[in-house]
């Protein structure tokens, strides 16, 4: 009898021919599928970035109203901003306040930043608590500064001996005030960019520093600065961003006054721009000074990318 068990095995089908693809798929999966996986981003930054960006060119260019007539009046809100001294009094206050804030903000970021990617008891502690200014209400941030340079029994001018001393009524005692709150609560965000920039670079590179006789200060300027490059001109950027369309905190500093003191001695840009949309009711006005915030914060920026891509000697 036949055994069937010991019969050799079919051969495996052939598989089936593949049909070529056409052009049409392959353009779809090449070209056409990377633009709408992120067609999102930029349907939504049309929407709310350039249509408003160029609607308030619009209604610059008209003496806009809350309740009232629409005209057309060309650049004539511009040519009236260059004349109005309480713009250019708000844009020294603003550029004053950003020197005063941005570049100790850095600075001391970079030296948190520094300390904190050393080996210390309760790191893990020390970084988390980089980020508690950060999660604090603004209220509340005001609140605090505001008793610390109260006039009557606040504790800067009990440590600084000073009896009486407005901290809102000079310029420059309002832009430290303001500055000193603005970086409290933004250097903890810059250091821990750093911080993750500065654990990205290569262990070796300081070991062979070591080896050659390098100091840690040495080490850190011809190490750690160069290699920090893009994170440095990241914060720089975004710092300047920030410092230069500065609203929250010199607002809750003057307790809600967008005038900027009594004789707008720390009225920022973005606060004069407020008060003419909003207090004033003059939308085209008020567009045509953001739109120059704008440009202005495109100078600025264009400047310090400029002087922070040479560190490390590098063009």
């Amino acid at each position: 009898m036949l055994d069937v068990s010991k019969r050799p095995a079919a051969p495996p089908a052939p598989p089936e021919a593949t049909k070529p693809r056409s052009r049409w798929s392959t353009w779809v999966d090449l070209k056409a599928a990377p633009y709408l996986l992120v067609s999102p981003y930029f349907i939504l930054f049309a929407i709310f970035g350039l249509f408003p960006l160029g609607f308030t060119v619009w209604v610059s260019l008209h003496d806009w109203e809350l309740a009232g007539d629409r005209e057309w009046i060309g650049l004539e809100n511009y040519t009236e901003l260059l004349q109005d001294g309480e713009f250019w009094n708000s844009v020294a206050n603003t550029l004053g306040m950003f020197v005063l804030a941005t570049i100790p903000q850095l600075v001391l970021a970079l030296m948190l930043a520094n300390a904190l990617n050393k080996r210390m008891r309760f790191r893990l502690l020390y970084r988390l608590g980089v980020l508690v200014p950060m999660v604090t209400s603004i209220v509340a941030v005001a609140v605090v500064f505001g008793q610390l340079f109260a006039r009557d029994y606040g504790f800067v001018n009990w440590l600084l001996r000073t009896d009486g001393l407005d901290w809102t009524a000079d310029k420059w005692s309002s832009w430290t005030a303001i500055s000193v709150m603005v970086d409290w609560r933004w250097t903890g965000y810059n250091a821990l960019i750093y911080l993750a920039a500065m654990q990205a670079i290569p262990r070796d590179l300081y070991e062979a520093a070591s080896i050659d006789g390098a100091s840690p200060r040495r080490q850190f300027w011809q190490i750690t600065i160069p290699m920090l490059k893009p994170a440095i001109v990241f914060t720089t950027i975004t710092s300047t961003i920030g410092g230069l369309s500065l609203f929250t905190e010199p607002v809750m500093f003057a307790q809600g006054d967008v005038g900027g003191g009594s004789l707008g001695q720390f009225q920022t840009v973005a606060m004069y721009m407020y008060e003419n949309a909003f207090r004033h009711f003059d939308y085209g006005y008020a567009s045509a000074v953001a739109w120059m915030l704008f440009m202005m914060i495109l100078l600025v920026c264009f400047f310090s990318f400029l002087f922070t891509r040479r560190i490390g000697g590098t063009q």
